[in-house]
């Protein structure tokens, strides 16, 4: 079996920082290289074995972590608070990544408790409330991979086929499309946590007492992996290359209109737009993509806090592309949201830009 941690699958060893203890305990109790055990819960003797880490080096992770927490929920819910306040952002591509913000927003809330388990290598909360922790974040991390399959579609049609984006792509369509996938990414998670007898008390037997994971077989596995990872990443990549390509081909044909002297007309100025939004979510799926893809193959425990970074440099990314997200959270850290006006008109606003 194999250990399913933050959405990824990892071995039940690593042997860069640790070495895996035998015996009926050995799941997650490890050994430091000093040889100077410290365990989650002392006076059990069945207890985990604690990471070892010197205070100034808690004190200085846990830190970083506060302000990691704070910085995507903070950012995250300008974004929220951007998009459902103002009524000329309601659109169906603001609507997915509201959705987006929101599923960022709720992993930004839980990062303490996931940086307690990484860091520590301690679960304390107790056996319950793993389960449901368990779900609750994997359940994040699918629907926020789903928001970007969606964005991907989104943005396919209004650039690929921009006549019939008011047609295909309606508000009603689009928000029936998040419920789906928040349903789905929660069933099949609730799902996962259970078919693998995470509740099963035989299952606890084999465990050390404060590890949080769920063991998982072969075909679970190979399903979880092609139903969270491949198929979606094969969706998006397809998706974006047609996009890419056929920004290319708008973007020479404009660049040959201005250079003629031609006048460009409004149409011609929004493929230009709807083509810079798709660049800029592009960017997003491709950094969300990289990262996990890095972390497939690489010390899990380490390099899942870097997927909680991009959880909160997503805001930064629309704050360099999207004018709309500049201008509204001026107006957010200004207070003039809380005018009547401002629900009917954004200063400066441009949809695209």
């Amino acid at each position: 079996c194999s250990i399913r941690v933050g959405g990824r699958w990892v071995g039940q060893s690593d042997p860069d920082t640790n070495k895996l203890l035998t015996g009926d305990d050995s799941h997650m109790a490890y050994e430091t290289e000093d040889h100077d055990i410290q365990y989650c819960f002392p006076a059990i003797n069945s207890s985990c074995i604690k990471g070892k880490r010197s205070s100034h080096e808690y004190n200085i992770i846990y830190v970083v972590v506060s302000l990691l927490s704070a910085w995507t929920v903070f950012l995250n819910l300008l974004v929220i608070l951007s998009i459902s306040h103002f009524k000329k952002l309601h659109t169906p591509t603001n609507l997915i990544i509201f959705s987006l913000a929101v599923a960022d927003l709720l992993i930004g809330l839980v990062m303490p408790i996931e940086a307690t388990r990484l860091i520590e290598m301690c679960w304390y909360f107790g056996d319950t409330f793993c389960g449901l922790y368990s779900i609750f974040i994997w359940m994040l991390l699918s629907a926020s991979l789903s928001n970007l399959v969606l964005i991907a579609i989104d943005r396919y049609v209004a650039v690929c086929h921009p006549l019939l984006y008011p047609q295909k792509i309606t508000m009603t369509k689009t928000l029936i499309s998040i419920c789906l996938i928040w349903a789905c990414s929660s069933t099949y998670n609730t799902s996962f946590v259970i078919n693998n007898g995470y509740f099963d008390i035989p299952r606890k037997i084999h465990m050390c007492y404060g590890e949080c994971s769920v063991l998982v077989g072969f075909a679970w596995r190979v399903t979880d992996l092609f139903m969270c990872f491949i198929i979606p990443c094969i969706l998006i990549i397809s998706l974006y290359l047609r996009i890419f390509y056929v920004v290319h081909q708008q973007v020479k044909v404009i660049n040959t209109l201005m250079k003629g002297g031609k006048c460009v007309n409004e149409a011609t100025v929004r493929k230009k737009s709807e083509s810079k939004a798709a660049l800029t979510l592009g960017i997003i799926v491709t950094v969300y993509l990289l990262l996990n893809t890095v972390i497939s193959f690489k010390i899990v425990r380490f390099l899942l806090w870097i997927v909680y970074f991009y959880l909160g440099l997503n805001p930064l990314v629309y704050a360099l592309f999207y004018r709309w997200f500049k201008v509204s959270v001026k107006d957010i850290l200004t207070l003039k949201i809380f005018h009547t006006a401002s629900l009917l008109s954004l200063t400066d606003y441009n949809q695209s830009l």
